[in-house]
Formats: structure tokens, sequence, C-alpha cells
């Protein structure tokens, strides 16, 4: 009697080198390997029609051909589920679209009586230089500090130059478009929310230090910066970061869950994380600053059992519907040979219901 296999899923995954390094470490493909899963590595230089089957692809590209290339596999191979959609991803390269999104979430209450209020920053997006430096046509529900970032956020080098802005001077520099962001004081903490399905992680992080008005009045300028969620501090300050990130309160995380379900739900994506500080001024207040796609998910503790739990969840659930489908399409087949006479001739189909049989057309 020949031995039966329990059936393996392989999923293909297309990232650039950096993402690569970060995310497919041997501790993840050993934690698929596991559960029936083979990570495999899809060849860029090769057309995605070539390769495979895959049961499902894993992706972080942005160009024009990859996309097409998607759009051909899926219709060439319907079952393989696609993580995520493009243009569910396109949404979060445009700073403006990006946080547009939160305001389509229904308030959240807190389950324990308390309630907790989100949205974000008050923003602008400046298209020409002559109307960044007139502070006239923005300044309106803005005012210094802010932040400067590229209206473009697709993860390249360029879409990670941000300032904080002091004063007019520090608009010199700027190259529309540009967004400018309210500066809010968040007491030197963000919180980073990594979410992955329905599964939802909260870190804290360090972040800007707070700015008070007698500061801002000594500050000119402006300050350039990588990510402002990952600002540096100053070496002899380390112990007081530390000290503030260990002191700093969880938001509330049913909020938090709420926010994430509501985000994903809006922006019909599986796999990103978001940015969240506590406004100072209203200790209940809570502001999403930024949305990133697929994040950088090996800085959040026990990702690999995460991802795996969710391609599992993903690909049996998918297995699971096919597997309906076919047996329904069968069902379907049967009973059309049983009105079908002897003859040959085309089945007569009975369009009263037969309570009794559920898988009557």
């Amino acid at each position: 009697m020949a031995e039966v296999t329990e059936k393996r899923f392989s999923v293909g995954y297309a990232l650039l080198q950096k993402k690569q390094r970060s995310f497919v470490q041997c501790s993840l493909l050993n934690s698929a390997k596991e559960r029936g899963i083979d990570l495999i590595r899809i060849d860029t230089d090769k057309p995605l029609i070539d390769q495979g089957p895959f049961d499902c692809v894993l992706h972080k590209l942005n160009t024009e051909d990859w996309r097409k290339q998607l759009k051909e596999y899926s219709i060439r191979n319907p079952s393989a589920y696609i993580i995520d959609s493009p243009d569910a991803i396109q949404r979060l390269h445009n700073r403006i679209s990006m946080l547009e999104v939160v305001s389509e979430i229904e308030a959240a209450e807190v389950k324990d009586g308390e309630s907790a209020s989100f949205g974000t920053p008050k923003q602008t997006v400046i298209y020409e230089s002559e109307k960044l430096k007139d502070t006239t046509c923005w300044s309106e529900g803005l005012k210094f500090p802010v932040i400067a970032k590229p209206l473009v956020a697709d993860g390249s080098m360029k879409s990670h130059k941000m300032s904080l802005v002091f004063s007019r001077e520090g608009l010199d520099k700027l190259k529309p478009p540009t967004v400018l962001q309210e500066f809010v004081n968040h007491g030197g903490v963000i919180f980073k929310v990594y979410v992955v399905g329905e599964y939802v992680q909260c870190v804290k992080r360090k972040s800007l230090a707070d700015i008070t008005e007698e500061k801002l009045g000594s500050l000119h300028g402006s300050l350039p910066f990588c990510q402002v969620s990952n600002m540096t501090s100053h070496p002899k300050n380390d112990d007081i970061y530390y000290k503030i990130l260990e002191d700093a309160e969880m938001p509330p995380m049913s909020l938090i869950t709420n926010i994430a379900r509501g985000l994903r739900k809006a922006m019909k994506l599986h796999l990103f994380n978001f940015d969240v500080i506590r406004d100072t001024r209203i200790g209940n207040r809570y502001l999403v600053v930024d949305i990133n796609y697929f994040p950088g998910y090996a800085k959040m503790p026990g990702y690999e059992s995460v991802l795996t739990d969710f391609l599992w969840d993903v690909l049996t659930k998918e297995e699971a519907r096919s597997f309906n489908n076919k047996k329904e399409t069968t069902k379907l087949v049967e009973k059309i040979d049983v009105y079908g006479d002897q003859k040959g001739s085309l089945p007569v189909l009975s369009i009263e219901k037969d309570e009794q049989d559920p898988f009557q057309v």
C-alpha cells in the first residue's frame, strides 16, 4: 500500500536583497519547514510565469514590470494567493493618501470603559517651491516646528530624507513635493504596531524628544534625520532615554487592536505596521503618524512563529476553499448526470428548491 505523504505548501517570495537578508533568516525557513511550508526565492531576473507553481506569492517589489508579471501569474494560476494586491499597496506610497485611511475607521472605545481617541497630526502637501517658502500659503493650522517628509513613500533612500524644521530658514533646503506634518510632543516615545493578518503586536521605541516653547525660541533652521521613529540620541543621554522608554505606558491594547483591524479592512492589506504617538497635551489621544507595508518584521519579537502561523492559516483556508469549490462542482456534475436521460440528451434541471439537497442549483 502506497504511503500517504503530507501535503507541502510552496510560498514564493520576491524581495529586494536588503529585505531578503533581514526577513528570510534560517530561523524563519526552519519554522515554516516544520509546518510543511517551503519558502522559495523567486528569481526576479526570470519571468515569474516560468517559476513555481506557488501556492502563495509573498512580495514587496514596486515596478511596473513586476505588477504586470504578478497580474499575468494570477490569471494563469487563479488558485495562488497573492500577498498583497499591488493596487492596495500603492495607497501607502503617498504620505497623504496613506493617513487619509485613518479617517475611514470608526471611533474605537477601550474595553475597560475608559474612552480613548485617535486620529492623525495636521498636515499639508506643497508642490511648488514658491509656496513652500511663503508660510501664509500653508501655515493655517500648522506652526513651527514641523516635520518635512517627501510626498512619495516608496522605501527608497530619497523617501526617507526627513527633517525637523524649526523656522522659516529651514524651508530653503526642501524640495517639493513636500509634506509638512505637525510636530506633536509625545514624550520621546513612539509605538510601533506590527500587523500580520489578525495578529497585532505593539512595541515601544525611542523617538524625538519633546520641544518646549522656550527651547524652540533658540532653535533655527532644520535638523535632518533618516527616519523620524529611529532618531539616535546623543550617547551621554542614552541612560535618560532608556529610562523614559522603560517608564512609558503602553497604549490600551484594545484601542490598538481596533485601529489595526480597521486599517486592515480599509486598506485590504495583511502585512503592515503603523506608528502611533501619544499626544502629551491630551493624555488619552493617540495619533497615527506613519503606515508602512511589509515592515522589518525581524525586529518584532518571535516574528518567525507569527509569520509561519499566518502563512499556515492563509494556505489551509485557501486549500479548504478550493476543495469545497471542487466538491460543489462534482456534486453539480453528478446531479446533471442524474437528470440527463440515458440517450445522451441535454439534462433538464429542476428549478424547484429541494430542502434536502444543499447542492441543488
